[in-house]
């Protein structure tokens, strides 16, 4: 924002343009009754005419270049800031997990209101006492009347500000549980059919729309009422100043030309008055949104902010060596938005909360070329492992360290080329598979791309569609089946050749086939030098590996090679069987 304050300065430069032409109509109405029928010189009208005709002009184009400005200027705060918004957007559910903040709508919050008419009207305000003035010349009793009705609708202002902050705030956040609501449909649209639940679905949504919209009713009730009755207030005051001016005129202290331009100039003093409430509840909403931002991106000076910034780190040379754990805590992060730490295995940053711990690892030593399985009963924290070695999670304690140097050394985005990352739940782009494969990148390399596919075990398969890699799969994949969208989502985690590659149970939705080409793939990793973590639930998909270590309850019991933990482990089942 403060970066476009000269934009902001040319506005209101406009806007005092604007203001001094809008005195046209009042001093045209002054000349004609005061010189034109007093004259009876038809020239004279002519010419007022002609020259009111073109300031008239001149005020239009003002008002257009304003209100063209002012949609520019909520672009360029998009353009500027987007990205960063966009970062944080997408760090906030790994970040702060159930935070009650939308950036990107905040986002569209500002530069809606900027582009609208309410930044005109504010413009517009400082202006009024130009006109008090005026009309004070004309008359100090009729500058006293505009002044007074000045004085009620300011107060009026005020008061529906008070009224309509608590409304508006409570808005954002039924609208933000709405659209949550509604995005869980969509996402779940199968399993609401399948099973019946749409009834279910459907009161649930009636009773959290009903909400939403009895807080947009009384946000609305608030601003309608006020803009109702300070129009009534601004034309009773303009009537009155007529009424005062006409008294005035007959007791011949006035002209009659005076007494037309005095109403005309306290109506144009008090209409920017009624057109900030009109607005007042977008403004309203902008300033918070404003606020939710400054503190997202950081920019109160307290906080880091939440989204690593990739330019700010030192470019690291590409891991190649080892991959070390050492006492890691994974907590629950806290929800606050304006103290988060930004950084992977470091202190939590000021004001960070601290969580319901989630999992502890004591130790873990991989070497180039080592396969670690991780097993452990459902719900262990097997999941949570896998996130905090790709850099996902709060972990007030403990290091991470790829060559020796922790995850928050490395820029994310850095980071993202060393690692290869299968996630349980596999989320495809509405785009082609090669796109897809690699990372969405704008122009793909090809052999990269089917290096992968074939690594994955994939390519034969993606060769059998009809446009081969170009391929369009839909929103989240829609048109593979589960086990073809794990497969390709495991060779965009092997694109590029990644140093570490973590797979959370890889072959959740493999046949016999795709289960030999990961096992492959895997083996073939190792052979290269890169780390492969493999979370598993099947024994027998862990033959290619060498290490294991067990989760119970959120800790790491056991760590050695993968048939001594295997031996033990099937030793205790039998125990305990």
């Amino acid at each position: 924002m403060a970066s476009l304050r000269r934009a902001f300065y040319c506005v209101a430069a406009l806007s005092g343009v604007s203001n001094i032409l809008m005195l046209t109509g009042p001093l045209f109405m002054l000349q004609v009754y005061d010189r034109v029928l007093a004259s009876q010189s038809m020239p004279t009208l002519l010419a007022l005419i002609m020259l009111v005709l073109a300031l008239y002009l001149f005020l239009g184009t003002a008002d257009a270049l304003r209100a063209r400005m002012l949609v520019r200027i909520g672009w360029r705060v998009d353009e500027q800031i987007g990205p960063d918004v966009m970062r944080h957007a997408l760090a906030l559910p790994l970040d702060h997990p159930g935070a009650d903040a939308r950036p990107v709508n905040d986002l569209d919050q500002i530069r809606q209101f900027v582009g609208s008419a309410g930044p005109v009207a504010i413009c517009d305000l400082p202006w009024m006492p130009l006109f008090m003035g005026i009309v004070f010349l004309l008359h100090p009793w009729l500058g006293i009347l505009a002044l007074g009705g000045g004085v009620v609708l300011i107060s009026l202002t005020l008061i529906s500000e008070t009224l309509s902050r608590r409304h508006v705030l409570r808005m954002t956040h039924q609208s933000l549980r709405r659209s949550t609501l509604l995005e869980a449909g969509h996402r779940n649209a199968e399993v609401l059919r399948a099973m019946g639940m749409v009834p279910a679905f459907l009161a649930r949504w009636a009773m959290v729309n009903d909400r939403y919209l009895q807080t947009n009713t009384s946000a609305g009730d608030v601003t309608s009422t006020f803009t109702a009755y300070i129009k009534v207030i601004r034309l009773a005051m303009q009537s009155g100043v007529l009424a005062l001016g006409a008294y005035l005129a007959i007791l011949q202290e006035v002209s009659p030309g005076a007494m037309v331009a005095a109403s005309i100039l306290t109506a144009r003093a008090l209409s920017p008055v009624e057109q900030a409430i009109g607005n007042w509840r977008g403004f309203v909403a902008a300033r918070q949104a404003y606020g939710r931002l400054g503190k997202i991106l950081g920019c109160d000076g307290k906080s880091a902010g939440i989204a690593d910034i990739s330019h700010s780190r030192l470019a690291l040379p590409a891991p190649h060596q080892t991959l070390s754990v050492q006492t890691l805590v994974v907590q629950v992060p806290s929800a606050r938005l304006a103290a988060s730490s930004g950084k992977h295995g470091g202190k939590p940053g000021n004001g960070m909360g601290s969580g319901r711990t989630l999992l502890k690892v004591a130790q873990l030593e991989l070497k180039a070329g080592d396969g670690l399985g991780v097993i452990g009963p459902s719900g262990s924290g097997k999941s949570t492992l896998a996130r905090a070695l790709v850099g996902i999670g709060h972990c007030p304690q403990g290091t991470i360290r790829l060559d020796g140097a922790e995850l928050s050394h490395w820029s994310r985005d850095d980071l993202g080329k060393y690692v290869g990352y299968l996630p349980q739940d596999v989320e495809l782009f509405d785009d082609s598979i090669a796109r897809n494969i690699a990372r969405l990148a704008a122009r793909p390399n090809a052999q990269k791309v089917i290096a992968a596919a074939k690594m994955a075990g994939v390519h034969d398969l993606i060769q059998s569609f009809p446009n081969g890699y170009d391929t369009q799969i839909g929103p989240g994949g829609i048109v593979l089946s589960g086990g073809q969208r794990q497969r390709i989502g495991l060779a965009r985690a092997l694109f590029d050749d990644p140093f570490l590659v973590v797979l959370d149970e890889p072959n959740a939705s493999l046949d016999a086939d795709g289960e030999q080409a990961l096992i492959k793939a895997v083996v073939a990793l190792r052979e290269r030098g890169a780390i492969v973590v493999m979370i598993a639930h099947r024994p027998h998909i862990l033959a290619c590996v060498n290490y294991a270590t067990v989760i119970q309850n959120g800790q790491q019991v056991a760590f050695g090679s993968r048939d001594d933990i295997l031996r033990k482990t099937l030793r205790q089942v039998g125990e305990s069987a």
